[in-house]
């Protein structure tokens, strides 16, 4: 690299700094911070009761602790999306929020529609009525809070 260019790199690199906020939405302030904080707990919370489940008693209900695991899981991708930031994070947390919306609105109907399915609730059951309905709302919430902080470019 010539001598002009490297420092036009170097400026560039220095009107940056450590403190560069990386490009597109910050997701962890204002209420993104309230939804990570939700799926942070959400994702411990349906985590330890699935493997609890799955290690202890899982021919009782494999259905429902399965079904259980993949809702910590699904969790997990989204609280880890919140945390990194930025646009592609953003896109991958809202197509995991429309999957968390669609499992807890077919598991809801499923556990309605046929109880002996599942001898034992998951995280889901019954439109997540054991967690206050708080596994229906979280991921309506999410996609309103992704499609709102999406970058102005991308809404136009």
């Amino acid at each position: 690299m010539c001598g002009r260019e490297a420092s036009v790199a170097e400026e560039t690199t220095a009107s940056r700094g450590p403190a560069a906020r990386p490009a597109g939405p910050d997701l962890k302030r204002g209420p993104g911070r309230l939804l990570l904080t939700l799926y942070g707990v959400f994702t411990v919370g349906a985590a330890s009761r699935s493997v609890y489940q799955l290690s202890t008693r899982f021919d009782e209900a494999p259905l429902a602790y399965v079904l259980s695991a993949v809702a910590a899981l699904v969790y997990a991708f989204i609280t880890v999306c919140l945390v990194r930031g930025g646009e592609g994070a953003r896109r991958i947390a809202l197509v995991c929020c429309a999957a968390e919306l669609t499992g807890v609105l077919a598991v809801g109907t499923w556990t309605l529609a046929d109880p002996s399915a599942f001898p034992d609730a998951t995280v889901w059951s019954d439109y997540g009525v054991g967690y206050l309905f708080l596994p229906l709302v979280l991921p309506v919430t999410g996609l309103l809070w992704l499609r709102r902080s999406r970058p102005a470019a991308a809404r136009a």
